[in-house]
């Protein structure tokens, strides 16, 4: 296999403001800081995966503006492939403005799809898709979603999915049948099964076709299921200082890939994601404290002390 993992799925850039309130009225405050970074669920992921040492290629579509030029950039200096990514020309890329609460690292998002369209199914790169071991998706994209989903699976690989918090789509059953990874937070799994406790929702999830089906639930840690009868639970790691979360689930995603890519066992693979989900919580922006093995491994060998 050329790849670990291929993602599909939008590319962002995010413009994040640490501040003391969240809106929930008129106001003015003084940002405590501020940063500029790529983001986007699928997009962190694989940028999670390259530091880590996986190798990675993006599926998108961008404008040729501004944004979509720093987002080809950003990717560029990670090592993530981006021959598959169409540049839609006259157009714009996706963009977010991210509110970062300075006691809690808790977030108000406002994003800005630009209007660079959707992905044709037509124009997927299907040897990219056949090369990946792992194929990461979160539905964005829908019609080459499940193009692409099909293709991977014709070939041998693996079919991973990200269901973030509000954004369950009654049209992700159609997707989830073609999916052996799934890895959702507490809210979407109670969306889609209907059952509110997150262990309770991961063997629902897994009645409907994946293999390996997780479900994340922030400080409270995950819940890890599998078809061949595993079932425990992952605790959070406790990091210092907590300044921001946003990416804390990518980068979850993408070291929960990068051990399944590697071979290592369920466990094992839980604890990386849940080490990396933690530390990347350490800095301002999705991407900005992404931890290389190295980072991960002292984490996990502290917590054996």
């Amino acid at each position: 296999m050329k790849y670990d993992v291929v993602g599909l799925g939008v590319s962002t850039v995010d413009l994040l403001m640490v501040v003391d309130e969240l809106p929930g009225s008129e106001l003015v405050q003084k940002a405590h800081a501020t940063a500029v970074a790529g983001g986007g669920p699928v997009a962190t992921a694989l940028v999670a995966l390259a530091r880590l040492g996986a190798k990675t290629a993006m599926l998108d579509r961008l404008g040729d503006d501004l944004f979509g030029r720093m987002i080809i950039e950003e990717f560029g200096r990670e090592g993530v492939d981006t021959s598959g990514i169409a540049i839609a020309q006259g157009k714009s890329s996706s963009h977010a403005s991210i509110l970062v609460r300075r006691r809690d690292g808790a977030r108000a998002i406002t994003f800005a799809p630009g209007d660079s369209g959707e992905l044709d199914a037509a124009d997927l790169p299907a040897d990219t898709i056949r090369a990946a071991r792992i194929l990461h998706l979160n539905g964005r994209h829908w019609d080459a979603s499940l193009c692409a989903a099909q293709i991977a699976r014709e070939a041998g690989g693996l079919v991973s999915f990200d269901g973030g918090s509000h954004r369950f789509q009654q049209a992700h059953h159609e997707l989830m049948r073609l999916v052996d990874i799934c890895i959702v937070a507490e809210q979407y799994a109670t969306a889609y099964t209907g059952v509110a406790d997150p262990q309770g929702a991961a063997q629902q999830l897994l009645m409907v076709g994946p293999k390996i089906v997780v479900v994340t639930c922030g400080t409270a840690g995950s819940y890890v299921t599998s078809i061949s009868g595993e079932f425990f639970h992952q605790p959070a790691f406790n990091v210092v200082p907590v300044v921001d979360t946003t990416g804390a689930g990518d980068a979850y995603h993408g070291a929960f890939l990068f051990g399944i890519a590697r071979g290592l066992s369920l466990r094992e693979t839980a604890e990386y994601a849940s080490a990396a989900g933690a530390i990347n919580t350490t800095a301002l922006g999705g991407r900005a404290a992404l931890p290389n093995c190295s980072r991960l491994t002292d984490l996990l060998n502290s917590t054996l002390l």
